[in-house]
């Protein structure tokens, strides 16, 4: 990960529906022109894209350049095909998080977005903040499992703590947010906590809410994108 405050340019590539977090992998499927040029200019350079997730109000305007939220998950291509007709499917590894300082002209013959960008901190402590974030990845576990007996109880089983025994609990953190079928506002707000234990405190408060909210199902695969 690069040193906080560190400022970098990168092709961002905005979407209503998916929120991007370090340390986890996303599938997107990439077909409109403009991002298929930017993954092949990727893929001939450093392989890094930056995710950014566009306001809600503004999903309407995705055709053109719709504001997206300041905060936003660079990740690296760690897997790419190309089908006969030049869309791609990749994969995605959220590598650090962003604070977006301004957008670049385009330029030339570039169709996608581009924008200076400093990385922003991710804030842990292993010896203050270790024991509490056990407790939350508890907490997380025990409402995913009370959500999934409600609206999937044959799948409750799947959230035997055990399963999870080889995943750190800072992974585990971001890996839950990636999986978590939430609105794309409430994602980011996830993404713009400061570090672990704030994201799955805040992680823990929407999951309670939705508990007693009785909502629908939450886990899902990724969805197929622009």
């Amino acid at each position: 990960m690069p040193e906080a405050g560190r400022i970098e340019t990168i092709p961002l590539f905005p979407l209503a529906n998916v929120v991007l977090f370090p340390r986890a992998r996303v599938p997107l499927h990439v077909f409109e022109p403009r991002y298929r040029q930017m993954t092949a200019v990727a893929l001939a350079g450093e392989r890094r894209i930056g995710m950014v997730a566009v306001r809600p109000e503004h999903e309407g305007a995705m055709a053109g350049d719709p504001p997206v939220f300041a905060v936003g998950c660079a990740g690296s291509i760690q897997q790419a095909g190309q089908r006969d007709d030049g869309r791609y499917d990749i994969v995605l590894h959220g590598t650090h998080r962003f604070r977006i300082l301004g957008e670049l002209p385009r330029d030339g013959e570039r169709l996608y977005r581009v924008a200076h960008v400093e990385t922003l901190e991710e804030r842990f402590e292993e010896a203050s903040e270790g024991i509490p974030l056990q407790g939350l990845r508890a907490d997380a576990i025990e409402l995913l499992a009370q959500l999934l007996r409600h609206v999937a109880p044959s799948a409750a089983h799947q959230l035997d703590p055990r399963r999870f025994s080889g995943i750190d609990d800072v992974s585990f953190v971001d890996l839950l947010c990636q999986m978590l079928e939430l609105p794309a506002a409430e994602k980011q707000g996830l993404l713009e906590a400061e570090g672990p234990l704030a994201r799955c405190e805040r992680m823990v408060a929407l999951l309670q809410f939705h508990v007693a909210e009785l909502g629908g199902g939450l886990l899902g695969a990724s969805r197929t994108v622009h």
